[in-house]
């Protein structure tokens, strides 16, 4: 009897274990973003599909990287899925952080994802993450605006030209800013878009030994003309905007021109989440003296911690939220406009998005053509257009970009920001052994 009452045991064990498999619940944390907000509403598919409940941290990207990195470097386990961007996801996978992306299966087709955004999810020729949507930069404008101010904007637009067209269209007595741009202090915020200004400028971040160079000409005329811009053309408050706050403005029609991720183009051509659906237009990033680095590549990802303990069924909503069907059931649901765009070369084969997608081919041509090992005029040791692909980065790159959001707000002056950033970051990789 207690034999039968020991098996008994066991197999109700066993039971209730795969039970509890299949009723696991995955902690997702994600960024607040437009693209992201849609795979939550969705998400129900995917727990009919399969059993596997979602539990959703939705974050500001300043929070969201503060929350994951420390999670992370810490082994908490508190999330079994994070959002990442091509900067973590080979550092991360250097420090074994990650789990690598091995069998996914063949329906998956891994390589029908852009070579490009392969490579940056890649860390020793092994993918760690996969992605989302991906997306370079470009510059918005507002068709009725211009035409009503008589100028016509360029396909490769200056940032003289640039600067030109903000001060025509610009009226703030109705509501409408010259342009907006990225004043939100962060690495992943102001500095994504800072970084791309300083390229085309001429500037880099370090030369071939590692010492910074944010005293350089090329960084102090690059962010004079960007504090100029916004402070005379922009709207009240920038050290508050980053990509979703300019987002919310554009779509309302407060924005003439946004030079920014190429992603808010299914947003801003949408009559269901836009006022100027039909008065949007879009040309390349501008370019000051060299058009290397003025496009940045990014794409966020999804990708699993190794301190969770649900490896499997996060694999499998890794590899139904980045798949061929979830991009047409996101188009299909929002729209094709909506469907997060960037990642998979179908999409760009596909009649119904490119039907509703009229930037379709500019964004792909911007995606392709950023090249984060080619970055910058003069050479420089590392790799990244928008960001330095080395683990100080991201405490360097977030202190930079409060000095710059002093200085925007009007706090201290252009060469004294400079000149604290510069003794920062040199103090930090001297630290941290670079010289």
């Amino acid at each position: 009897m207690k034999r039968y009452q020991n098996i008994m045991g066991g197999l109700l064990g066993v039971l209730c274990a795969t039970g509890a498999a299949h009723a696991a619940t995955l902690t997702i944390a994600t960024v607040n973003n437009p693209d992201m907000l849609q795979m939550q509403k969705l998400s129900p598919q995917f727990t009919k599909e399969t059993g596997i409940k979602l539990h959703w941290v939705v974050l500001p990207e300043n929070t969201l990287r503060q929350r994951v990195t420390t999670d992370i470097a810490t082994n908490s386990g508190n999330f079994d899925v994070v959002t990442v961007g091509t900067y973590e996801v080979p550092i991360w996978a250097k420090s074994h952080w990650l789990d690598p992306m091995t069998g996914l299966p063949a329906s998956y087709d891994v390589k029908d994802i852009f070579p490009s955004v392969r490579k940056g999810l890649s860390y020793k020729g092994m993918l760690y993450a996969l992605p989302f949507y991906a997306e370079s930069s470009v510059t918005y404008y507002r068709t009725d605006l211009f035409k009503k101010a008589g100028i016509t904007m360029p396909k490769h637009p200056t940032y003289k030209q640039i600067a030109e067209y903000a001060a025509k269209i610009n009226d703030p007595a109705k509501g409408v800013y010259g342009i907006c741009l990225r004043g939100l202090p962060g690495w992943g915020e102001n500095m994504a878009y800072i970084d791309t200004l300083v390229n085309t400028y001429g500037g880099r971040w370090f030369d071939m030994k590692w010492q910074p160079k944010l005293d350089s000409a090329a960084w102090k005329n690059a962010v004079t003309f960007y504090v100029n811009l916004e402070k005379k053309y922009g709207p009240p408050n920038a050290t508050s905007n980053g990509f979703t706050e300019n987002l919310a403005l554009f779509s309302q029609g407060k924005c003439g021109m946004w030079i920014d991720s190429t992603v808010a183009a299914g947003t801003l051509w949408d009559p269901k989440t836009s006022k100027v659906a039909h008065d949007v237009g879009m040309v390349d990033a501008p370019v000051a003296v060299t058009p290397k680095g003025a496009h940045w590549l990014w794409a966020w990802s999804l990708a699993i911690p190794k301190s969770t303990r649900k490896e499997a069924d996060a694999k499998k909503f890794l590899e139904w939220a980045t798949s061929k069907q979830y991009l047409a059931l996101a188009g299909k649901t929002f729209g094709w406009v909506q469907t997060p765009p960037g990642t998979r070369i179908s999409t760009y084969d596909n009649p119904n998005y490119l039907k509703a997608a009229p930037f379709a081919k500019m964004v792909k041509h911007a995606i392709l053509t950023a090249d984060p090992n080619d970055p910058t005029l003069k050479k420089v040791p590392y790799v990244g257009v928008q960001f330095v692909a080395i683990p100080q980065f991201e405490g360097i790159g977030t202190e930079v970009g409060q000095q710059i959001a002093a200085v925007l707000a009007g706090q201290k002056s252009v060469e004294a920001a400079l000149k604290q950033a510069q003794s920062s970051t040199a103090r930090t990789m001297k630290e941290a052994g670079y010289h």
